[in-house]
């Protein structure tokens, strides 16, 4: 198993790397089997079933759809260009699709949200179809949005594992591997990760994708912290960044705040980041949107206020922190339309309380363990949306995620690393929890919060 650091943090659009996202990159790649055919089409449709169907709207799935048709790729997302192609788009009913021409699309007609039973395999499932002058369908894809921006075909989620790209020098599976290759190679986990990664890229392609990577998350809190108004939706909830911002330089230096304050701090950046994915900005997922600012907000509360914090240690967070959540992903999910919100806050979680264990001088011991508390205190927690919107309670949830994640990482920092249950048992009982868990309580916006909201 290898997943890159440049997988688990991708630079995309708000709202969700699931629903947004993923059907853009899903639509792209449609447009590239299209191109691939032996004959030509004239129209594309699409439809979109389970999560995707009943929180699309709110998620912006079916402007991604359109967009994704249109061309657009959530890492070039142009938000100008983008408003002028989905009017065009609705004024005409067609498409210009390099490659193919133009092509009849009406979003009203050609877009459809199957509220039906989900298709098997994957809540998140759309179709994408492509037809000929008479309007029949000639081409026809499934693809699945697994989280994080992952994408598979139908053929590709039921394929077994594919082989190892290359032989990677630690090539492991499990957190009970990683630690003993760390054991034996003296290496720490950010350094195992880094010589895995060196086998695809080369140095200096490597620290300059982990730079971007901070440089879009840092510019992402910096906007969320100076923005205004109310995000788009319908729930008329207000930005509070700036605000809560505000507040706290003004309590700075007046020697009257209680120490319980830098939660404040903490919780405020990862809102920022959060605020921002809402609005639509661009954000990188951490290992999705909808959990995107709790590592941020770690890292940027690391280095703001903790004494020693470098930005040239920041490779070794980043690294760390996506070997932790491969471990997630590859053993169980990042998805909350699959397991719910612990899938996701619970993984931003572990992956930032590794990251910040690892530069505060952890063990890989006291890493793995600080990923486990992170992970095991968000055990069972629901993904119920307000009006499916990645809002309520999804904001604050970051905030407190990453207020668990700092608090994970000092506690087990506190030990020598050795600790009753393994990560690896804990992410299996994520699994678990995710497979027993009602639908309801998966991104479908049925349950939960979503239905328990003020009638006034």
């Amino acid at each position: 198993m290898f997943l890159s650091v440049f997988d688990m943090f991708k630079v995309g659009i708000g709202p969700s790397s699931s629903h947004t996202m993923g059907p853009m990159v899903a639509a792209a790649r449609f447009l590239d089997h299209l191109r691939a055919l032996p004959f030509s089409v004239a129209g594309l449709r699409a439809s979109l079933h389970g999560s995707l169907a009943f929180t699309g709207v709110g998620h912006a799935t079916d402007r991604a759809v359109i967009l994704g048709l249109a061309g657009f790729t959530p890492d070039a997302y142009d938000a100008g260009r983008a408003e002028t192609t989905l009017a065009r788009i609705h004024d005409t009913g067609t498409v210009d699709v390099a490659g193919l021409g133009q092509l009849r699309f009406a979003p009203a007609r050609d877009l459809i949200f199957d509220y039906g039973p989900p298709l098997p395999g994957h809540a998140n499932a759309m179709i994408l179809m492509a037809t000929d002058a008479q309007g029949d369908v000639i081409a026809q894809e499934t693809y699945f949005s697994i989280g994080g921006g992952f994408v598979v075909t139908g053929d590709e989620l039921n394929a077994p594992p594919p082989a190892p790209a290359a032989d990677f020098p630690y090539p492991f599976n499990t957190a009970a591997q990683m630690l003993k290759m760390a054991q034996e190679s003296g290496k720490s986990i950010a350094a195992m990760k880094r010589a895995n990664e060196l086998k695809l890229r080369s140095p200096s392609e490597l620290d300059q994708g982990i730079r971007r990577i901070w440089q879009v998350m840092n510019d992402c809190i910096d906007r969320g912290l100076q923005g205004d108004g109310i995000l788009p939706g319908g729930l008329h909830v207000r930005r509070r960044a700036g605000g809560i911002l505000s507040a706290l330089r003004a309590e700075q230096g007046m020697n009257l705040a209680a120490p319980h304050i830098i939660n404040d701090w903490i919780g405020v950046y990862a809102m920022a980041v959060n605020e921002e994915n809402a609005a639509g900005g661009q954000v990188v997922t951490a290992p999705t949107n909808g959990a995107a600012g709790v590592v941020p907000a770690t890292i940027r509360y690391w280095l703001d206020h903790v004494p020693g914090a470098t930005p040239a240690r920041l490779d070794e967070f980043l690294l760390t922190a996506a070997a932790i959540g491969g471990l997630v992903k590859h053993n169980a999910s990042i998805s909350g339309a699959e397991c719910g919100c612990q899938a996701e806050v619970g993984s931003a979680a572990a992956m930032a309380a590794a990251g910040l264990a690892a530069v505060l001088g952890g063990s890989p011991a006291q890493v793995e363990n600080a990923a486990e508390i992170a992970l095991e205190h968000h055990l069972g927690m629901t993904c119920d949306p307000v009006k499916g919107l990645v809002q309520v309670p999804c904001i604050e949830r970051n905030g407190l995620g990453a207020i668990k994640a700092v608090s994970a990482a000092s506690l087990a920092l506190r030990g020598d690393g050795t600790h009753f249950m393994p990560l690896d048992n804990c992410i299996e009982a994520m699994r678990q929890t995710g497979a027993d868990m009602s639908e309801k309580y998966k991104e479908t916006a049925l349950g939960g919060l979503a239905v328990n909201i003020p009638n006034c």
